[in-house]
């Protein structure tokens, strides 16, 4: 508001402005004055997105049918039929992103890919989205006796150091699994397509070990980085045995990311580039040093046109 008192960044800013004076200087001034003010936000920790409105849920889609074909899947408000979703041609292995959608209750629908719209379903299911909550609407078990099951995703971060995770079992070659990481269950004799509760485990570059009953330990490489939530998705593999993919169900601090995860063996990749309030606490303190620079050759270049003289 005019008249405002704009608080230290920007009393900064005019102290430089009127230390080093000129059209540029004042330039360079306001741009620190911004940055200042951008630096002290990010270093007393105030989120930079949101997961969602407060008032609205999140929803999303997966295919862990190792032998169901690809599929049209299509999410229709019940209260407003006409507001929706249509996601074509997902196969096996598959999450889409989470949606933003308004509190009420939603047809979830598959159809063969390429389907008419208005045929009846292979699969129809109702899910209710609460404010604030989010869901996983995942197709799970064989064709034969294919299930829409409801999951309920957790957004809240675990302790510093480590992540949280479920176990999704979604391999039909594995039958009932062990898994553990880095030493710590997550889950015990799990049927196939159920999912397991949320786990505590050491955060890092790492393994997912799964042992099916009766069979051989299987470790598979994944990656998971500390203050996230995933959900481990166990999947028979296009070329024989298992793999895992690590979704991503919230990244820290709480918010719920945007963007597909890649299937694979490979888990999620984990950003090792400096956090943000450090990096511009960098660049503030890298333009006043120019600023520094600046200022003092210009204050010198008189004495030197008056020696040449």
């Amino acid at each position: 508001m005019i008249g405002e008192d704009r608080g230290p960044a920007h009393h900064a800013g005019s102290r430089i402005r009127e230390a080093a004076g000129g059209p540029e200087m004042t330039r360079v001034g306001r741009v620190l004055g911004v940055l200042a003010t951008v630096a002290t936000m990010s270093a007393v920790g105030l989120p930079a997105a949101t997961a969602a409105p407060a008032d609205e849920g999140l929803l999303r889609l997966a295919h862990l049918s190792p032998d169901t074909p690809a599929v049209d899947v299509y999410v229709d408000s019940v209260a407003d039929p006409g507001n929706g979703i249509t996601l074509a041609g997902v196969d096996y292995g598959t999450i889409s992103d989470y949606q933003a959608v308004a509190p009420g209750t939603y047809a979830v629908s598959m159809r063969q890919a390429g389907a008419d719209p208005t045929s009846p379903p292979v699969l129809s299911t109702t899910v209710d989205v609460e404010q604030d909550s989010a869901r996983t609407v995942a197709g799970l078990g064989r064709f034969a006796d294919l299930g829409l099951s409801v999951l309920d995703d957790q957004l809240g971060t675990p302790p510093v150091g480590s992540a949280r995770v479920r176990l999704i079992s979604a391999a039909a070659s594995a039958g009932t699994i062990a898994a553990s990481v880095s030493g710590t269950p997550v889950a015990s004799a799990q049927d196939f397509a159920t999912a397991s509760g949320y786990v505590d485990v050491p955060g890092g570059v790492t393994s997912l070990q799964v042992t099916p009953a009766g069979g051989t330990a299987a470790d598979l490489p994944v990656e998971l980085a500390a203050g996230s939530v995933y959900s481990l998705l166990v999947l028979d593999a296009s070329g024989g045995g298992l793999s895992v993919t690590a979704a991503l169900d919230a990244a820290s601090p709480g918010v719920v990311p945007v963007g597909g995860v890649e299937a694979g063996g490979g888990g999620t990749a984990v950003d090792g580039g400096l956090p943000t309030g450090r990096l511009l606490l960098a660049v503030l303190a890298l333009a006043v040093l120019l600023l520094t620079v600046r200022t003092r050759l210009s204050s010198s270049r008189p004495a030197a046109r008056h020696a040449a003289r």
